[in-house]
């Protein structure tokens, strides 16, 4: 064989075994990159309601049509006069759901049903930016029937005692999920040292789904009950390891 054909092999040869070298290389930087940690972080905050919601189902009943509309609108005056008392803002106070019954009329009736021919439901519903003192007053609605006002137990409106609202939730957002993100590195900074392995970048994210629960967790009790509440988001994070 004569030089020049050997180089060519030599140079042939040396090209396979670089290109094995930087196809093995690869391969391992493939495989490094599979190695990954997946943490959580999590970030709460205390939070207090800035709304409430309370409606007020009433019913009057009568034989006579006049009549059930005169209580009704007894009743609904006797709310209001409450509701000042209390240091509400009776402009925050809407009337809704007004209805009349005929109970005769009513096929569906149930034998032995209500002797008054005439049953009115009205809903007064108040909307405050005051949530405690809806939740003072709402301890004191006995006041009411010591008045003479009958209070409806339906459940078109939920569960008939105040709802407390927390509108802030979009002016925490950007702080709490960089603290959740925060801490989610720091979880996989500690776990990169204790298996001695560097961290690296940000494999994949989520940045989780806020949530508002009750301060006071405890069976039957709901967060839209509670003034005070808990906003809590969790944020999972998978980072590479080098």
């Amino acid at each position: 064989m004569d030089t020049q054909s050997l180089a060519r092999v030599v140079v042939l040869a040396l090209g396979i075994v670089a290109g094995g070298w930087a196809a093995g290389q690869g391969f391992v930087r493939a495989r490094l990159g599979d190695r990954f940690v997946t943490v959580k972080g999590i970030s709460e905050r205390e939070v207090t309601a800035d709304l409430a919601i309370w409606p007020l189902r009433l019913v009057a009943a009568d034989n006579d049509l006049a009549r059930a509309q005169a209580r009704m609108q007894s009743n609904v005056e006797e709310i209001f006069r409450f509701l000042a008392r209390h240091r509400i803002d009776t402009a925050q106070v809407t009337l809704q759901s007004f209805e009349v019954v005929d109970a005769p009329a009513n096929e569906y009736r149930a034998p032995g049903g209500s002797a008054n021919r005439y049953i009115i439901r009205q809903a007064v519903v108040v909307r405050s930016d005051a949530p405690a003192l809806v939740q003072a007053a709402s301890q004191r609605v006995g006041e009411l029937v010591n008045a003479g006002v009958v209070l409806s137990s339906g459940t078109e409106y939920g569960s008939g005692g105040p709802t407390y609202v927390f509108r802030g939730l979009n002016d925490l957002k950007p702080e709490m999920i960089a603290e959740a993100t925060a801490r989610a590195r720091e979880a996989a900074e500690r776990f990169a040292a204790d298996s001695r392995t560097s961290l690296g970048g940000i494999r994949r994210g989520n940045q989780g789904v806020f949530e508002i629960l009750p301060r006071d967790q405890a069976q039957g009790i709901t967060e839209g009950s509670q003034i005070g509440k808990v906003v809590r988001v969790v944020t999972t994070v998978d980072y590479i390891l080098r």
